[in-house]
């Protein structure tokens, strides 16, 4: 028995694979990692990861239908936990192409692959299997200052190349569930921080331009609001529901923490004033306003109750203590953001 792990080099799935082997129940059960190493994929933060002899890393492409069904059939997985995806908005604003490829073709490629291995299982097995497709809030669109907060009876609504990519990710493998039976789940969740963020997203970028006495960039007048969930969180979220998530069921995954992007710059700024403080003043004083993000989403926000209710899951950082971690991280790994920059 085994987990087979798409986008294990990236951000999240770097984090999940860590914790996952490094965890005391699921230590001993293999772990493959296929990631194709595109610029967001870094293969130095798996480097703690050598001495287990039950991880393996291959590296390919998930729209390599031939290479995927390959690999599922060599080590014939109990699970398939798909991070695989190109996921910065920007990027997609200005090269839509790369993300329906990876995000739509990908994800289809993998249902296929892993919808004819599922069919020859026996009966107990196909009982255990599980495809946990991960996804993002930013399906659902742009709320209302006021307004409820996304559950997973929210509508689809995406406003981005990004968002609209995931959201036909999402359908391909509802309707593989619902058309074929394969038995998926779904996890949407807010906006990510922590260690191994490749720095172009807010957080990291924020911290690697501080050290460095460069502008700290803020889309429009920096009201936007997200919620924040530490990766940690995230991946607990993640083991709960493969673990006890019912298929075909979706469970949109929180932190609880909304805040909008110029707080989350102030307070990264105020954790670097206190752990590495700079001679010439304050890091806000590097704060830019630069033009805002097309279509850009005003708010996203997330109820999480469902996850609450009917798995017991809650995160167990706030956003003080996880920005704080993070902040930590950055400085205790400069080399590591040095060379995911270059």
């Amino acid at each position: 028995m085994s987990i087979l792990v798409t986008g294990g080099a990236g951000f999240i799935g770097s984090n999940f694979i860590i914790e996952w082997l490094k965890g005391s129940v699921t230590s001993l059960e293999p772990i493959i990692n296929i990631d194709s190493l595109t610029y967001a994929g870094n293969a130095e933060s798996l480097n703690g990861l050598k001495e287990y002899s039950n991880y393996t890393f291959a590296k390919g492409d998930i729209c390599d239908a031939e290479f995927v069904s390959a690999i599922i059939m060599e080590y014939k997985p109990r699970a398939i936990v798909h991070f695989a995806a190109e996921s910065h908005v920007d990027r997609s604003i200005k090269s839509p192409q790369a993300f329906i490829k990876t995000n739509v073709l990908g994800t289809y490629v993998l249902l296929e692959a892993a919808r004819s291995f599922w069919q020859c299982l026996n009966a107990s097995e196909k009982a255990l299997f599980r495809f946990h497709h991960v996804s993002t809030d930013e399906v659902y669109g742009s709320l209302e200052k006021d307004s409820p907060a996304f559950s997973e009876e929210s509508p689809y609504a995406p406003n981005s190349p990004y968002s609209a990519s995931k959201a036909a990710s999402d359908h391909f493998v509802r309707a593989w569930y619902r058309t074929y039976g394969l038995p998926v789940l779904t996890t949407n969740c807010s906006n990510n921080y922590g260690p191994y963020q490749f720095p172009e997203k807010l957080i990291p970028l924020v911290i690697s331009n501080a050290l460095a006495g460069e502008p700290l960039p803020i889309f429009g007048d920096g009201s936007h609001i997200r919620d924040w969930i530490f990766v940690a969180d995230h991946c607990s979220a993640i083991r709960s529901v493969l673990k006890n998530g019912v298929p075909g069921e979706t469970y949109v995954v929180g932190g609880g923490s909304e805040k909008t992007n110029r707080e989350i710059v102030e307070n990264v700024c105020s954790l670097l004033d206190e752990l590495s403080p700079d001679p010439r003043g304050s890091y806000n004083r590097l704060i830019t306003k630069v033009d805002d993000r097309l279509g850009h989403d005003y708010r996203y926000a997330i109820n999480f109750d469902k996850l609450k209710s009917d798995l017991g899951w809650y995160p167990t950082e706030t956003l003080n203590s996880g920005l704080r971690k993070t902040v930590e991280w950055y400085l205790s790994n400069s080399e590591w953001l040095r060379t995911s920059k270059s």
